[in-house]
């Protein structure tokens, strides 16, 4: 694989088995230097696996990998050493303060004391953190954590910073301020690869990004390139009774927009959708309630795969 300095990962064919199941299934994934990559899809589509792959603390079972120009199966510590990597599960040490886990965690890099110490100093500022920078993590809220995590993840000035699931039982203020501080490293020019099933998140985020199903890839483009490409302008919601729904569905057969039908609510496909919304009381449907809203990723997912992201 040629090696270009604009391409921190480059994957030809990558695939992940674990025993007879097939995690990631022969993916291609190109990421260029100053971009936002995101991995889209619900639990268990391989995005993590993808992640562990480029992150390189797990080996690739077949295809070829680059990351930052070297093979992770050769120049693993290599690469470590430029990357950020903000795990989906807590591996902060609770016991010490905000501050300590920064300067320990600088440590692994062979960094020098003072810089270390520095370097902490400033992104606790970023995090928004120095005023609990002598706290223990224990007591730090879930929102803090995450802040401190990333913020930990780049002591070292990494190249590239992996994310998996960052906002991942966030509380809806707290995922927007995490947003802001993710936001601010792209604009300095930090690329960043995140994995969500949030397609808010993802649309926020991403400059491009590839939707995941089942260990391949189904789609992918920029947010706004893959929904003009797989939905229609609009989407309307459509909620009824209980029971009332299947009645509703049947009515709607001989609507001229396509209609979706979810577990809790139909989905109506169209350009216009306050003039769907009228053409359906015009089949004698009356929902308990409806709402006329901008189509989505989650939209995508839907129309790729017939299910939800949240499945």
């Amino acid at each position: 694989m040629a090696n270009d300095p604009a391409r921190l990962v480059e994957a030809r064919g990558l695939t992940k088995h674990f025993g007879n199941f097939v995690a990631v299934d022969g993916i291609d994934v190109t990421v260029s230097k100053g971009e936002a990559f995101g991995f889209l899809g619900p639990n268990g589509a391989g995005k993590t696996s993808t992640m562990k792959m480029i992150g390189c603390v797990s080996p690739r079972s077949a295809g070829e990998l680059s990351v930052l120009g070297m093979d992770p199966d050769e120049y693993p510590s290599e690469i470590k050493g430029r990357l950020g990597v903000v795990p989906q599960d807590e591996t902060l040490d609770i016991e010490l303060s905000v501050r300590l886990n920064l300067l320990v965690y600088g440590r692994y890099f062979d960094l020098p004391r003072d810089l270390v110490a520095s370097r902490a100093d400033e992104l606790l500022e970023f995090a928004q953190l120095a005023d609990r920078a002598d706290a223990r993590v224990e007591d730090l809220s879930g929102g803090m954590k995450r802040r401190l995590t990333i913020a930990r993840a780049l002591i070292n000035e990494p190249d590239l910073i992996l994310l998996d699931e960052p906002t991942t039982g966030l509380d809806p203020q707290a995922r927007h301020l995490l947003w802001d501080r993710l936001y601010r490293l792209k604009r300095q020019g930090v690329s960043l690869i995140p994995t969500t099933h949030y397609m808010d998140e993802a649309e926020q985020l991403c400059d491009r990004l590839v939707v995941m199903d089942e260990g391949r890839i189904v789609a992918k483009g920029s947010p706004r390139a893959l929904i003009e490409r797989y939905c229609t302008r609009e989407v309307v919601e459509l909620r009824f009774e209980l029971d009332a729904q299947d009645e509703a569905l049947a009515r709607l057969a001989g609507l001229r927009a396509e209609v979706e039908a979810l577990p809790d609510r139909l989905l109506v496909y169209a350009d216009h959708g306050d003039e769907a919304l009228a053409e359906v009381h015009t089949h004698g449907v009356e929902p308990e309630s409806a709402l006329v809203r901008r189509s989505t990723l989650e939209d995508v997912f839907l129309s790729i795969t017939g299910r939800s992201l949240i499945d």
